[in-house]
């Protein structure tokens, strides 16, 4: 028993461990954007149910000493493809959707080493329910989660603050070695039990009782598929809004994994008289919070209510798996349908909504197929209930089911109705909104909405049609800088092209480059603004990500050059390490000037300018603009400028209005290999 423990153990702790550090090591290579997490849920999830099946193939097609054989051959050739580093020839340079080659990557660089991972769970609980007829086979099931929780904790609270992202997957890699050395020697002394035994479909006992009914698969698949679902939505929902970071992937699956542990390990845990009325308020919550005119939340209630929602409707759901799960003999059959139904959520969230939906409409989906699968067993419980009362409940609760459906689908309609344009790729939904108070407001305004975030505002009537407004107004630490490099013939970069409104900065003279990753946000602000058509500057757009871009061309000589690439409200990190400022720098001529964008209503990135900015011997000042109440224009925000001590002698009114940022203690800079969100959490 306990050799079935410890390997089970050890193969999903490393099987979760490995998700998030080989997701933070690529994220950089493909924009930075939240997608890259659901592709990779995506790639888990499919290979997860390849390697049930391979367990599934192995326990019912061959007997005892065989499948050891066969199982320790295949361990031994993953030993190869060690240690799991990515090669950065994967890395992604120009635009478009890179779903399909961060599957190829994730299946070249730990494809093998997963796959094994995965069946061993399945395919030890198989043989322990051989050689132990007395056992729980399915509490071994408890335990794996278990471990795949432990691994995903330790990640942000142990693994990420301290250990560089290379070290983590040499680490990763060596304890691999470990474990197929462990499995082999547990595969091959239980098989030692099991040789005279032929294949698992011989002499089946009469307890197992008939194999499961199709629409028993169906309904597990179902169950499992709602899950899978709901956690991917949430998490798409917090990365998109808040950092694509591995906290806010880690602290969802923790919560699906617990209702794993917690259904798996007893019965007890799941009471449907309990979790069933929680159930209603957190689809209240979730639907409250897909509102396309929330209100913001701070970010730990707002992450902690949502984890504690999706970990309310995941107990229902896998408490009515244990509810319905088969005798052991089947216990194969029952764990491909149950990762089948995970793999295709993450097939339906991951590949397929970006592809065929103009927004986010997987949340309320799966939202409305909880609210059915919840429903059923209600609907089948009244059946005891007298003629009268049955009547009443079920109509009770058809209204309700009713109710909340209807309120799903207002909500859908409000994502797209009041909107002149809706889009959605691999980086994200883009909405294009007019406002005005009447015909004739002049200060009606079309908005460019990345998410649930303003990108960047146009006024529609002059005398404004032609200024640089929101977040970008004179008065702004953005305005000062532009001003203060008032020479002609200035060269200006951007990063990050929203609705173009830094174009209006540009005159005569001025040539504007601008590096843009999404090719729907250059079409819309072609088509739906006028900044770029009516700047007096040259205006060239290179598209692909803004940093390897410039990693890859001669230093452009820019006298100003400009981060404000945002995904939603999180900012890309591969932007804001030592390496990316590294090549900010050697893009500037000599007095020149790197201005950033740090208004986030969630994270504090003045210490991560502070240290960029005194490893290499300049200084960060930051502008924090607060418009008047009755200021149209202009909105709240904050930019932060880096520049060498003798720019900022040249140009003393920098100084005007500006804080220079001072060392936080202990605070180390965030390299490609480093970053820890927990300490500019706000």
């Amino acid at each position: 028993m306990l050799a079935y423990a410890v390997t089970i153990f050890l193969s999903a702790f490393l099987l979760f461990q490995v998700q998030p550090i080989i997701a933070k090591i690529i994220l950089p290579w493909f924009g930075g954007s939240s997608a890259v997490w659901s592709t990779c849920m995506l790639f888990f999830q499919s290979a997860l149910l390849l390697g049930y099946l391979y367990a599934h193939w192995l326990h019912r097609r061959l007997a005892g000493r065989r499948q050891a054989v066969v199982h320790i051959l295949v361990l031994a050739g993953s030993l190869a493809v060690l240690p799991i580093l990515p090669n950065p020839a994967w890395r992604v340079v120009a635009s478009g959707n890179p779903s399909l080659r961060i599957l190829a990557l994730l299946a070249v660089t730990v494809g093998l080493p997963y796959f094994l991972l995965a069946s061993t769970s399945p395919l030890l609980q198989a043989w322990y329910a051989l050689t132990h007829r007395s056992g729980m086979p399915y509490r071994l099931f408890a335990l794996s989660n278990l471990a795949s929780m432990l691994a995903l904790l330790t990640c942000p609270v142990l693994v990420e603050p301290n250990l560089p992202s290379r070290t983590q997957a040499l680490i990763w890699s060596g304890a691999y070695a470990g474990f197929v050395v462990l499995c082999g020697i547990t595969a091959w002394l239980s098989s030692a039990s099991r040789s005279a035994a032929g294949p698992a479909n011989v002499d089946v006992p009469h307890e197992a009782g008939p194999a499961p009914g199709r629409a028993a698969q169906i309904l597990w698949v179902a169950l499992a598929a709602c899950a899978s679902v709901l956690l991917l939505a949430v998490t798409t929902y917090l990365t998109q809004d808040v950092a694509a970071i591995p906290f806010l992937w880690i602290l969802p699956l923790s919560a699906y994994l617990l209702t794993f542990i917690l259904c798996f390990d007893s019965p007890r845990f799941y009471q449907r008289w309990v979790f069933l009325p929680l159930s209603a308020a957190a689809l209240a919550f979730m639907a409250w919070r897909i509102t396309p005119q929330r209100p913001k939340m701070l970010v730990l209630p707002q992450t902690a209510l949502l984890a504690l929602a999706l970990f309310v409707c995941c107990m229902v759901c896998h408490g009515e798996l244990v509810r319905i799960r088969p005798h052991a003999r089947h216990l194969t059959t029952f764990y491909v349908s149950v990762s089948l139904g995970g793999a295709l959520g993450g097939l339906f969230v991951g590949l397929l909504a970006p592809s065929i939906f103009s927004g986010y409409y997987e949340f309320p989906i799966g939202l409305a197929a909880f609210t059915a699968l919840a429903a059923a067993p209600l609907w089948r419980d009244s059946q005891r209930l007298k003629q009268t009362s049955r009547r009443i409940a079920r109509g009770a609760l058809a209204a309700a089911v009713a109710g909340y459906l209807i309120v799903l689908g207002t909500i859908l309609h409000n994502m797209v109705i009041p909107y002149r344009v809706v889009a959605r790729n691999f980086y994200g939904q883009l909405r294009v909104k007019d406002i005005s108070e009447s015909p004739s407001d002049p200060y009606a305004y079309r908005s460019l909405i990345h998410g649930v975030i303003n990108h960047g505002v146009q006024m529609q009537r002059e005398p404004y049609r032609h200024q640089p407004v929101s977040y970008f107004c004179p008065q702004s630490g953005i305005g000062r800088a532009m001003a203060a490099l008032a020479d002609p013939g200035r060269r200006i970069g951007i990063l990050g092209l929203g609705c173009g409104t830094l174009a209006a900065y540009g005159r005569s003279g001025d040539t504007i480059r601008i590096y843009e990753i999404n090719p729907l946000v250059l079409r819309i602000a072609r088509g739906e603004f006028s900044y770029l058509r009516d700047t007096k500057a040259r205006v060239e757009v290179a598209m692909g990500d803004g940093r390897l871009v410039l990693e890859s061309e001669p230093s452009q000589q820019f006298d100003l050059l400009v981060m404000d690439a945002f995904s939603g409200d999180s900012v890309p990190v591969h932007l804001i390490t030592r390496e990316a400022f590294r090549t900010y720098f050697r893009h500037l001529k000599p007095g020149g000037i790197v201005a950033v964008n740090i208004s986030n209503a969630y994270l504090n990135l003045e210490p991560i300018m502070e240290r960029a900015a005194a490893a290499f011997g300049k200084v960060a000042l930051v502008y924090d603009f607060d418009p008047d109440d009755d200021d149209n224009l202009c909105y709240a925000c904050s930019w932060a400028l880096i520049m060498d001590p003798a720019t900022l002698a040249a140009h003393r009114n920098l100084q005007q209005d500006a804080r220079r940022l001072s060392p936080k203690p202990s605070f180390r800079i965030w390299t490609d290999d480093y970053s820890n969100m927990f300490g500019i959490l706000r």
